[in-house]
């Protein structure tokens, strides 16, 4: 079912490797804002399917709900392209200026991330006002520290980014790390809740109106979570290797398990799963992953399906 969004809202629903892209149609005077840019090895087409919704009227900023390799990756290649200012997290203002990729954490999970420079940042409590409506940035820890979400609360939507999708929410990375998250999953879940949600625009899959029930599922998932630490990890590791192999498209086994050993993230989930090592824990995700239809391996190598 469609779900009906106010006037000036276009949402691009993107597959993986891009999250979504929002946009938001100002007045004569404004231009248009974009949130989220999608994955770098997705440019071109995100500059295509933006331009085509922009119908000629400028952009003038990109915001960032968090700096993931998937909802910022375009950021450069449409600043060239279209002039945008870019605005990120106020938390993570410091680190894209430095281009610190351990604090960004391209490094530790293996990802790429074209680098760019933004213009200004935003904090949670502060709004943006586009064609009209006011948007308010609120904190949502857990999938990433420093992501944001957006609201308006004139129309009832939500931007939720990675911390609600409509069967679930994003991987929540800090666990990965040994950092306890759960319960600020948790405590965005309700947040949420206590909004006059009326539409989420998730950061991947298509818009939806059944809030209750994507909350009802994401606290169901997040129990199961809590209860079997472990199974998230293992989940966490899947997605690590599944999209590195989206972006590579076909490894050979050498390059693959050089990956899995020199990417901080993998081999740490792991020691946590007790691997002999990172190459093993590899093999044995892509056999898995195989066996389930999301990869196709052979003697030379592993390919993405």
């Amino acid at each position: 079912m469609t779900v009906a969004l106010p006037a000036g809202v276009v949402v691009l629903e993107r597959g993986w490797l891009s999250s979504n892209n929002v946009l938001l149609h100002g007045g004569p005077d404004e231009g248009a804002l974009l949130i989220d840019s999608g994955h770098c090895l997705h440019a071109a087409q995100t500059l295509a399917l933006v331009t085509q919704a922009l119908a000629g009227v400028p952009l003038a900023r990109i915001v960032n709900t968090h700096l993931h390799s998937d909802h910022c990756g375009g950021n450069a290649s449409l600043q060239r392209a279209l002039g945008a200012e870019i605005t990120v997290p106020r938390a993570s203002w410091r680190t894209v200026q430095a281009w610190d990729e351990d604090a960004l954490s391209y490094r530790a999970t293996g990802q790429l991330c074209e680098r760019f420079r933004a213009q200004s940042s935003l904090a949670p409590g502060e709004a943006l006002q586009v064609g009209g409506r006011r948007w308010q940035a609120l904190a949502a820890p857990g999938h990433d520290p420093q992501s944001l979400m957006l609201f308006d609360e004139r129309d009832g939507v939500l931007v939720s980014a990675d911390a609600l999708w409509e069967n679930g929410f994003g991987v929540v990375f800090p666990e990965l790390d040994g950092v306890d998250a759960f319960d600020e999953v948790a405590a965005v879940l309700d947040l949420i809740e206590r909004l006059p949600v009326r539409v989420v625009l998730p950061g991947h899959g298509a818009p939806f109106d059944d809030v209750a029930g994507a909350l009802s599922r994401a606290r169901s998932r997040l129990a199961g979570f809590r209860a079997d630490p472990l199974r998230h990890a293992r989940h966490g590791a899947k997605v690590l290797l599944k999209y590195h192999l989206m972006e590579q498209r076909s490894q050979d086994w050498a390059g693959l398990l050089a990956w899995a050993e020199g990417t901080r993230l993998f081999a740490g989930i792991g020691r946590q799963l007790g691997w002999a090592d990172a190459s093993a824990g590899c093999r044995q995700l892509v056999a898995e992953l195989a066996g389930q239809g999301a990869l196709r391996a052979d003697e030379a190598g592993v390919h993405d399906a």
